[in-house]
């Protein structure tokens, strides 16, 4: 499943990796340290090769994770159905949890660092979604 891992922490990005490599989460993992250099990456691909999962931090310098959500906003049809945006942070605030929960393209908020058993509950959303769709599990 391909995935997109964005925060401009490396070692969260090399821990959240590895929980999601270890968990069999993801065969196709691409990190970006940057939310800006993420949408260059994602934007021609949008009609083609979404990745079925972003991990997305809030708190990043330059562009956060809002203003990529923001930035996605004119895709949100393309991307509804086929790509799952979790929002990763470490903030307790209760603004982040209701504005995350107003945003569509939002799945869901994860508090850091992403944990085993988190990775197997939306794994097991994503076949189960999955089979819905189309009869067949998601590899």
């Amino acid at each position: 499943m391909r995935t997109y891992l964005i925060d401009e922490d490396p070692i969260s990005l090399f821990l959240t990796e590895h929980v999601l490599r270890t968990e069999g989460f993801a065969d196709d993992i691409r990190a970006f340290t940057a939310a800006e250099e993420a949408l260059a990456y994602l934007v021609p691909r949008i009609a083609t090769a979404v990745p079925r999962v972003i991990f997305l931090d809030l708190n990043m310098p330059v562009l956060d994770g809002w203003g990529f959500l923001m930035a996605l906003t004119p895709y949100a049809a393309a991307l509804q159905g086929r790509c799952r945006i979790y929002l990763l942070t470490s903030s307790l605030a209760l603004a982040d949890t209701t504005r995350a929960q107003d945003c569509a393209l939002v799945a869901g908020i994860i508090h850091k660092p992403l944990d085993e058993e988190l990775v197997q509950t939306i794994l097991a959303d994503l076949r189960a979604e999955a089979a819905a769709r189309t009869g067949q599990p998601e590899a």
